[in-house]
């Protein structure tokens, strides 16, 4: 990734949030690496270098600032294939999936070889992904000893190291003191049955339109809007827990409460909130390309997924029904087919069913909610194919595989393909052209919205919601 000397300054010199997350600036003086939005005096540009990722600034040698928190940047948004490619590995090791020993299999399963994908990776975020990992372990572990009171040893564990001596050796080495002395730094945190995190991301954000999309489409028992906030409950590997997202008080930011439950799943917890609620997104880009279509709501932001499974059948539910007819029918499936779970919220008492048990599930089971017989096979197939592995709902999926599989299922054509594209691998690029409310908006027929479309590459996911949007404001 090649970085503007002047250009990385100038945004410094201003503090720039439109930057944040995309560079970070080592300082020779100080040798502390910052965001560009640190609010610390800023340096002399001849003391400073620029670096793409906090990992390329810490193999320069630089630590961590404790004031700006190199760890709470905003993430990055991709779409041309390369970057895509590196951002998909990049995905795999924020959320833990991914081990040292184990990039030649991430490399065959994304398609490629393990060569190109080092030197893609190296290209973008001028480290190795082992450097890569080791950054976000040791950034992840920072967050934790500052925002919780997690143990030493279960902060290591939930950050990924396979021991306490390597996280205390590796943590006094990089950043020249030890957990310990980090943690009297930080202000005093109340123990609790709770982990409360700040995500940060680029303004301007339309929360309000965020939160109306999630509450229309909400499906009882699993998820919920109340008083400004989203609530849902998760799932993830045998971990099960809820989460609680609203407007944080710091600024430009999203707050996170995590029940303890989830303390040892935090990585890919916080990586499909991210996702979730698009916080790698650069409004000004996309405005640029969108032109009119999005002055009106500049800060509309692509939904994604916490659970990809979860969106493709809602998707299938929602096929030739209206958004409310959909939630109700996804309700009645959460209800009868997804696991009883206690939590402190009202509306909030199921766990959306696996992959694995809808697989196993006779369609008549499903048919007999009153689910029309065609969905409930289409649901099983998907079910079918993501339990063993053949389909991937996830960002860091191939998106024309992935689109191909799901039009290759019964039941399953170009509209829940797109739909899905666009919530669930968080393809910025799909385009539901056959969608009744976008053609509406367009005020053409299908072949001829496409083709207009091609004037929002590559950011035709993001003219669907303003396209939507456009529907609901009065004339």
């Amino acid at each position: 990734m090649h970085l503007d000397s002047d250009q990385c300054y100038r945004a410094l010199r201003t503090h720039d949030s439109r930057f944040d997350g995309r560079f970070f600036v080592g300082v020779a003086t100080t040798g502390i690496y910052c965001r560009p939005v640190c609010t610390a005096r800023t340096p002399h540009q001849k003391n400073c270098t620029f670096y793409p990722s906090a990992a390329a600034a810490e193999a320069g040698g630089f630590r961590p600032c404790l004031r700006c928190r190199p760890e709470l940047a905003p993430g990055f948004a991709t779409v041309d294939a390369n970057r895509r490619l590196a951002q998909a590995t990049a995905g795999l090791i924020e959320d833990g999936s991914l081990t040292d020993a184990r990039l030649p299999d991430v490399a065959r399963g994304l398609g490629v070889t393990d060569r190109h994908l080092r030197r893609v990776f190296q290209e973008e975020f001028g480290v190795a992904p082992i450097q890569y990992a080791q950054t976000q372990r040791l950034l992840l572990a920072k967050r934790l000893l500052t925002d919780t009171q997690m143990p030493v040893l279960a902060v290591a564990m939930a950050s990924g190291f396979a021991s306490l001596r390597r996280f205390n050796d590796l943590f006094r080495t990089r950043y020249h003191m030890t957990p310990a002395q980090l943690r009297r730094k930080s202000p005093a945190r109340a123990p609790g049955d709770r982990l409360v995190f700040d995500l940060a991301y680029r303004p301007p954000y339309d929360w309000p339109a965020m939160l109306a999309f999630l509450d229309k489409r909400a499906i009882v028992g699993v998820e919920a809007v109340e008083k400004n906030a989203y609530l849902r409950t998760v799932c993830i590997g045998s971990a099960g827990g809820w989460i609680r997202v609203m407007p944080s008080k710091r600024r430009s930011a999203l707050q996170v409460t995590v029940s303890a439950s989830l303390a040892g799943v935090i990585p890919p917890l916080l990586a499909r909130v991210k996702h979730l609620f698009d916080l790698a997104c650069h409004p000004d880009e996309i405005a640029q390309t969108l032109g009119p279509l999005a002055a009106a709501h500049p800060g509309l932001r692509l939904p994604g997924a916490i659970d990809g499974f979860e969106v493709a059948v809602r998707a299938i539910l929602g096929q030739q029904v209206t958004v409310r007819a959909a939630s109700t029918i996804a309700g009645r499936f959460a209800a009868a087919f997804g696991e009883d779970f206690e939590t402190p919220f009202a509306p909030l008492s199921k766990l959306f069913p696996t992959p694995a048990k809808v697989a196993a599930l006779d369609p008549s089971a499903i048919a007999s909610h009153g689910i029309i017989a065609a969905r409930a096979r289409a649901i099983v197939a998907l079910a079918t194919g993501v339990a063993a592995g053949h389909i991937r709902l996830e960002p860091s999926a191939a998106v024309e595989a992935t689109v191909a599989a799901l039009d290759a299922l019964p039941g399953v054509g170009p509209w829940t393909a797109q739909y899905v594209a666009m919530r669930a691998l968080a393809w910025p690029d799909a385009f539901p052209h056959v969608d009744v409310a976008v053609v509406k908006a367009m005020n053409l027929t299908p072949a001829k919205a496409l083709a207009h479309a091609q004037l929002w590459r590559p950011w035709r996911a993001y003219a669907v919601l303003h396209l939507w949007k456009s529907l609901e404001t009065p004339k």
